[in-house]
């Protein structure tokens, strides 16, 4: 199963910081149960923001490259993800070539900082041997506002 995690690229500076957007929904089939309630399992909000410094990288080098994480250094949760909250993803890159890589970021709900991570090492592959190049620049376009994301 393939999880999109992002709904809307806020704002992105080519090769450095990308800010994206999940408002999530107890109709996803995104959750984990647990004793209070169900749960945005830790890593697929480490997975949105993983997505967003692929996109980061997919907008910077015009979808030639996208990236294919390899390791993250550190991650830490600082509370829980439930149904309705807004997630908001910045990662911003440390340092880049055309073979990887090294991002930081961090997601906030309301302001509120709910997953750091650090180190996260990405191998820097040809879109095109992942996804059909027109696919990607269609969701591209419709993640920075030119319409609906299917």
């Amino acid at each position: 199963m393939r999880f999109h995690l992002i709904d809307r690229i806020e704002s992105w500076t080519p090769h450095r910081h990308i800010a994206a957007r999940k408002v999530t929904s107890v109709d996803e089939d995104l959750w984990q149960p647990v004793g209070a309630g169900p749960v945005l399992p830790f890593g697929l909000a480490l997975e949105a923001l993983c997505q967003s410094a692929t996109w980061l990288v997919m907008l910077s080098t015009d979808h030639r490259l996208r990236a294919a994480l390899l390791a993250v250094h550190e991650a830490t949760a600082h509370r829980e993800i439930v149904p309705g909250d807004v997630l908001r993803m910045d990662a911003t890159v440390e340092s880049m070539n055309d073979e990887a890589a090294l991002v930081d970021g961090t997601v906030t709900v309301d302001g509120e900082t709910v997953l750091e991570a650090r180190g996260i090492l990405c191998a820097l592959v040809a879109n095109e041997r992942l996804d059909d190049p027109a696919d990607t620049a269609r969701m591209a376009h419709q993640l920075q506002g030119g319409g609906p994301v299917r």
